[in-house]
């Protein structure tokens, strides 16, 4: 990520933009099913920790990964006021992911893009992946975020190679974005 990027997130978070509390209906909702009762789960550029707050309140050890060190100051401050454990990390996603293997990576609104091969390797056998991302049909209402920053429509229509398919939907979501929801699988041979 450029600096520039990593100072646009940072200032979002620090002005208390960028903050939905409230997890993804599709995660909580279809997510759930899949979801190991222990494990590790990771949530990759999860912002103030919507997603990771929830992971961590179904029983996962879970690790929130961002470059905004205010939004992750943010998320540690309210697992606190829960009582939920949770591990923070600041990294640039585009150099590096957290170490796995983890039994969950949840991806929302983060593009992985030329990275999922390594996305997948740091799966446990049995883990995880849920990713909901918005498409290039989405700029059909807004122009942000730009194609820089879209899945192609279709991209997952033939999966994720190295992992089986659980469920797969792609169209106007709920909040009005055109999305893919994806679940994979990695075999646990």
């Amino acid at each position: 990520m450029s600096e520039a990027d990593r100072v646009k997130w940072e200032t979002r978070y620090s002005v208390g933009r960028g903050y939905e509390a409230e997890p993804d209906p599709f995660i909580v909702e279809e997510g759930v099913r899949y979801l190991p009762e222990v494990g590790r789960a990771v949530d990759l550029a999860g912002g103030v920790g919507r997603h990771a707050l929830w992971l961590a309140s179904r029983g996962l050890t879970t690790t929130l990964a961002d470059i905004s060190p205010t939004a992750l100051r943010i998320a540690a401050s309210r697992a606190s006021a829960r009582g939920l454990p949770l591990d923070t990390v600041v990294v640039d996603l585009d150099d590096a992911f957290p170490a796995g293997p983890w039994d969950v990576i949840l991806v929302s609104f983060f593009l992985v893009g030329d990275r999922m091969p390594s996305l997948v390797d740091s799966l446990a056998p049995g883990g995880v992946l849920i990713l909901v991302h918005p498409t290039t049909s989405n700029l059909e209402r807004f122009a942000r975020p730009s194609a820089r920053w879209l899945l192609r429509d279709g991209a997952l229509d033939e999966g994720v190679p190295g992992l089986e398919t659980q469920f797969h939907e792609e169209g106007w979501g709920p909040r009005g974005r055109h999305e893919v929801r994806f679940i994979g699988q990695k075999p646990k041979d």
